[in-house]
């Protein structure tokens, strides 16, 4: 396993790699053009200046999440042809340079979705928290909320140019059923593969987040089904996942564990963090301590572990803590991350040694 951690980068994140280099065990940094929206061309300089700096404090640079996946391809339009062709462009670029693995995700319209940003928790922290009843009716609502509390920051899926469009996308995106919507995904898939393997480059969905159709939007990577039909309609090594807890966790009936043992030869990356549900369906996100959330995370990690997981794993979102909220990005604050990653590692030496018999 390798420990990393995401960064959005100089003047976009609250966070240094200095900061960084100082929680013990992160190898790696998971990094994008935070600047570059859906189907525009990255390029070459711009790859070659983060990934040399990151590379500068002794990290690696071997995991790329967002490179999001323009709407016209999710919908299946005629232009899909031209956006996956600078898709694979930028395969190219990234798998050229030593980049890995590719995270990505094929949500319609939204990426990660919560009704707010700073919900305060009984220790007095605070966190991303989903109201099930406060995003019924109106879309352009929970866009607004999501835009307010992210302030100076950019949030990947949640770009102002797309979110001003929203009414335009939503009406783009009728009658695109779970059906349609896998078999885009699957067109799409067919046409990158081949660069994949040319390239040597893993790409790694993302489940949806959270896992339920929302405003009458499907959402496809949800569930242990959801995954297995994803995985078997394009039967590639290069296709796999991101397994992220996180997004799974608030559908109690997702045995994530079992999950990771089934399908941990086509995990890539590993999101890791933890969610308490409520009994009416809402959802905060807790610390990454199993015991204060609903998802078991030692039996996650120990999954895992038993089956020899040698892929790229990360803390995702975390409390704010100690008043960082002042200024970090939402969800990415320092502390709670860092007491993240050695929760993880704590159980994993554990398990190492529990392996070795002593």
């Amino acid at each position: 396993m390798q420990m990393t951690w995401r960064w959005y980068g100089e003047g976009n994140d609250s966070i240094t790699l200095d900061h960084i280099r100082q929680i013990p065990g992160v190898e790696g940094i998971v990094w994008s053009l935070h600047n570059k929206v859906a189907g525009e061309v990255w390029e070459e300089e711009e790859i070659d200046k983060v990934m040399d700096l990151i590379k500068s404090k002794g990290f690696n640079a071997d995991v790329v999440e967002s490179v999001n996946v323009h709407d016209d391809i999710k919908i299946g339009l005629p232009t899909r042809d031209k956006y996956i062709d600078i898709y694979i462009d930028t395969i190219r670029k990234l798998g050229a340079r030593g980049v890995k693995v590719i995270c990505y995700n094929f949500m319609p319209v939204f990426d990660w979705t919560r009704t707010d940003l700073y919900k305060e928790l009984p220790d007095g922290s605070n966190s991303l928290f989903y109201e099930k009843d406060a995003i019924v009716n109106d879309p352009n609502i929970m866009a607004e909320r999501i835009l307010k509390g992210a302030g100076k920051y950019t949030m990947p899926g949640w770009e102002p140019e797309r979110i001003a469009k929203l009414d335009e996308l939503f009406k783009s995106y009728a009658g695109v059923d779970e059906d349609k919507l896998f078999e885009n995904l699957k067109y799409f898939l067919e046409r990158i593969m081949p660069v994949c393997e040319e390239q040597d480059v893993k790409m790694a969905i993302h489940p949806d987040d959270p896992p339920w159709p929302i405003f009458g939007l499907p959402r496809i990577i949800r569930s242990r089904d959801h995954i297995k039909r994803f995985l078997d309609q394009v039967d590639n090594p290069y296709s796999g996942l991101t397994l992220c807890t996180g997004s799974l966790g608030p559908n109690l009936f997702n045995d994530i564990p079992s999950i990771v043992r089934e399908f941990h030869d086509r995990i890539y990356f590993a999101h890791i963090r933890n969610v308490k549900v409520y009994e009416n369906g809402d959802f905060s996100e807790v610390s990454h301590r199993g015991k204060d959330g609903n998802v078991d995370v030692y039996e996650v990690l120990k999954a895992y572990h038993d089956n020899g997981y040698t892929g790229y794993l990360r803390p995702d979102h975390g409390r704010h803590l100690w008043g960082e909220e002042k200024d970090c990005r939402p969800g990415y604050g320092l502390y709670d991350r860092a007491l993240g990653v050695m929760y993880m590692l704590g159980v994993w030496d554990s398990l190492d040694k529990r392996k070795g018999g002593h």
